[in-house]
């Protein structure tokens, strides 16, 4: 029995795994090896090549293919028409999927509207890629990161709010009222 939803002119190719209460809608094609965890929504137009890995309430936008090498945690947004890369070097008439770089998409972090992000990178958890940002390093935890080549500019709170860190290097969000530390560049949530 199917727990998910599939429109359907959507291609789900045997061998793929979706999870419970997942969406799949118009001329998306997941393939084979795909893992998709449950309750994620896969917009218009969205290609998942073989052993790219979506964990549980991930969001992917219209005209995204998030190719081969690409792991997404838990909670992760993926804005309109962004992009994945997955050589460093691609040529046409050079095959290299034994040189498949592994780029890594830490818990929910949001990448916006036509971003770029180059493989083998790793976006931190809960980071906030602004539109038409080209990645091209690691981007770390809470960051904010914008431009081409990108370069961050703050940092963010869980729910995507800046963060303003006083002279102790302590911020609130001011949505969720949680407390934020930086130290050593690196922001932590206080529990």
């Amino acid at each position: 029995m199917t727990t998910y939803f599939a429109h359907e002119t959507a291609v789900i190719d045997a061998g793929s795994t979706i999870g419970s209460g997942t969406k799949i809608w118009h001329f998306s094609h997941i393939m084979k090896d795909a893992i998709i965890g449950g309750h994620c929504n896969l917009g218009q137009n969205v290609v998942v090549s073989p052993k790219v890995i979506l964990g549980t309430n991930v969001k992917v936008q219209n005209n995204v293919s998030i190719y081969t090498g690409v792991i997404c945690e838990d909670d992760v947004f993926l804005g309109p028409s962004m992009v994945f890369t997955n050589v460093v070097n691609p040529r046409s008439a050079i095959i290299r999927r034994n040189e498949y770089k592994t780029t890594l998409v830490r818990k929910g972090a949001s990448i916006g509207a036509n971003a770029t992000i180059i493989c083998g990178n790793t976006i931190g958890k809960y980071a906030l890629i602004g539109a038409g940002t080209v990645v091209t390093k690691n981007v770390a935890s809470y960051a904010l990161v914008v431009g081409n080549p990108s370069r961050q500019i703050g940092w963010v709170s869980e729910y995507g709010h800046r963060l303003e860190f006083d002279a102790n290097g302590i911020a609130i969000c001011f949505e969720s009222k949680e407390v934020y530390k930086l130290i050593n560049n690196q922001v932590s949530k206080k529990l």
